[in-house]
């Protein structure tokens, strides 16, 4: 007896269409999510670059507030620079004698070249204008080197404006987000028309400000320089 045969649209998908269905989908799902990754990824590099030019910067404008014959900004005499920005520094720097006091001797401190600065949402504590998250704050930690102990300073940003450094603290604080500054102050090279070898000339600093979280990839990092007294 004979019978008719299905037509081709009656018969469903085999086997091999569903295999090859689901290859494409799950290309396609691949696809999707490693651009979305790639998207945060890029996202959260361009945060963390935005920080560390913002931190350069920072520290350029902390140098420029010294005096031209301060141990922070000065450079020693007999040295074309004095700082690194491929190795922490710390050191006694003794500045060369003060303007128009040739015969005088120049100020001398303990100075470190290099510093820690931990970015966290969280601060705590009565003398805090934010005492959680809630209130959306921003916190820096800058460590500095303080008679031979680690010394960290809190400063707080808060929406309303109005900063706020909190005491000292010798306990290490929980971060976030840290990143590591190091600054090189270039020797005085004496000004255009300034005969006086005693006179300061101008420098040239610069600041290399990078994220310790290695898992950002590539690196972050952001180096500034400025020419001042």
């Amino acid at each position: 007896m004979f019978r008719p045969t299905r037509a081709a649209s009656d018969r469903g998908f085999t086997l091999l269409e569903t295999l090859v269905a689901l290859i494409v989908l799950v290309v396609g799902v691949l696809a999707t999510a490693t651009l979305a990754g790639r998207c945060m990824n890029t996202n959260r590099q361009s945060k963390y670059m935005s920080l560390a030019a913002e931190l350069a910067s920072e520290k350029l404008e902390d140098l420029n507030r010294w005096d031209a014959d301060d141990p922070q900004i000065c450079v020693p005499a007999g040295s074309q620079s004095v700082g690194s920005l491929t190795s922490d520094v710390l050191q006694t720097t003794s500045c060369p004698p003060p303007l128009n006091m040739c015969s005088s001797t120049g100020n001398s401190d303990v100075v470190n070249y290099f510093d820690d600065v931990a970015i966290n949402t969280v601060v705590t504590g009565n003398n805090s204008p934010c005492p959680n998250t809630t209130y959306g704050c921003f916190s820096e930690i800058v460590s500095t080197i303080y008679n031979g102990s680690t010394v960290y300073v809190t400063t707080v940003h808060p929406p309303s404006g109005q900063i706020q450094t909190l005491s000292p603290s010798s306990t290490t604080p929980p971060a976030l987000v840290t990143f590591h500054r190091r600054w090189i102050i270039e020797g005085n090279t004496p000004a255009a028309g300034v005969g006086a070898i005693c006179l300061p000339g101008t420098r040239r600093v610069t600041v290399l400000a990078t994220l310790m979280d290695k898992s950002v990839q590539p690196p972050v990092t952001f180096q500034m320089s400025t020419v001042r007294p």
